[in-house]
């Protein structure tokens, strides 16, 4: 596995909260120059989800290709989670069946 797919959770989440934090920038600027009004406590709430609400359709179009890499990474960890587990499930059932037959071949004796 390549250094860029290992950390594409972190490169996406990295890349989410810059363009947050940016969006952010610019929503506080606005309001600081009167821009969009801001009032009290509620007014930085407010600035808070003007953010989240630019910043999501702005991330879903940016960033795509880290997106789609980040989804690989995930189904193939998932992938392999799974065949470990079907492999060991497997051992198991074949350890059972040997020491069933021991004892019936014990029982038979």
């Amino acid at each position: 596995m390549s250094s860029r797919k290992s950390h594409a959770t972190l490169r996406y989440t990295s890349l989410r909260a810059s363009i947050f934090l940016g969006c952010l920038l610019v929503a506080v600027l606005l309001g600081r120059f009167g821009v969009i009004p801001v009032a009290g406590s509620s007014g930085v709430v407010f600035l808070i989800l003007l953010a989240l609400l630019v910043s999501a359709p702005i991330s879903y179009v940016v960033l795509s290709k880290q997106r789609d890499a980040m989804s690989e990474q995930i189904v193939d960890k998932v992938g392999g989670m799974r065949t470990r587990t079907a492999q060991r499930i497997a051992d198991q059932n074949a350890e059972e069946d040997a020491a069933d037959d021991a004892a019936r071949a014990a029982v038979r004796d």
